[in-house]
């Protein structure tokens, strides 16, 4: 009973958190309808004018290219939403009651960052279902691939919000913060407008654009995602990574975030980073 007590507390705060997300609507309306948005308005304006690689008429439309970047947006913003509940909790009194429960530190923040990352992986798939609107062929096994690698990615991205929002005493200093580093993590992932190779010709700032978006994290989950949806998909020039690169690297980068969220978890929840 001693043994499982960690993962029955896990557990029981992962349920809470799926319980008073979708008890909000503000929160699901704010974390899907955004990207929603985006995703209609620019699919729609810019699908005149976009060719990916210089390809003719008959290639991907920005609708399906931006697609899967819209899905990654919204689980960046419920992982933004869901890693609120820290500060909410914190400032309620509720978080101080499960620091001094005997259970260990990593099971409380297995259960928060599990919570928002089935919240997340939730909404993405209600999502995904806009997918049968797009000229795409997915075979089974790729839709059971591509759920395995929104589930890294949200799991990556919520740990990474708790991390930030453990240290942050208001709501406001953790919206600048996640405004500062998810959305040009996003930006930089070739979510929105391919990568283009530049490493060996370009100037400087091109150059230093794509060593950006090789070393985001992020890049590598939007590439899986666009390649499970669109195996066939023809990117010209633009740069790419390898389908064992992006679930290599977008695993990793979930067990890095959970890591930093555990250790700074233990520290004390004093100041704020603004």
């Amino acid at each position: 009973m001693t043994r499982n007590r960690p993962l029955r507390a896990a557990a029981a705060l992962a349920w809470r958190e799926i319980i008073r997300f979708f008890r909000q609507r503000n929160r699901i309306i704010g974390s899907i309808g955004t990207p929603l948005v985006f995703w209609l308005l620019f699919g729609a304006g810019l699908s005149q004018s976009f060719r990916l690689g210089g390809s003719a008429a008959g290639g991907p439309s920005f609708l399906q290219y931006f697609f899967p970047g819209s899905l990654l947006l919204i689980v960046l913003f419920t992982a933004i939403f869901s890693s609120i509940s820290i500060i909410e909790d914190r400032r309620e009194g509720f978080l101080q009651g499960v620091l001094v429960a005997p259970i260990p530190r990593w099971a409380m923040v297995l259960g928060k960052v599990l919570g928002g990352t089935l919240v997340a992986l939730v909404q993405g798939l209600i999502f995904l279902l806009l997918a049968l609107t797009l000229p795409i062929e997915v075979r089974p096994l790729a839709w059971l691939a591509l759920v395995v690698l929104l589930f890294f990615a949200a799991l990556a991205l919520t740990s990474l919000g708790f991390a930030f929002a453990w240290r942050t005493d208001s709501s406001q200093g953790f919206h600048a913060i996640m405004n500062l580093v998810l959305m040009p993590m996003w930006l930089l992932s070739g979510g929105f407008f391919p990568a283009p190779d530049w490493s060996a010709e370009g100037h400087i700032g091109q150059q230093m654009l794509h060593a950006a978006m090789r070393v985001n994290p992020l890049s590598y989950a939007v590439a899986g995602v666009r390649q499970l949806l669109s195996p066939n998909l023809d990117y010209g020039g633009s740069w790419v990574p390898g389908m064992a690169s992006c679930w290599v690297v977008t695993i990793l980068f979930a067990a890095v975030c959970f890591t930093a969220a555990v250790l700074i978890s233990r520290q004390r929840m004093t100041g704020d980073l603004l």
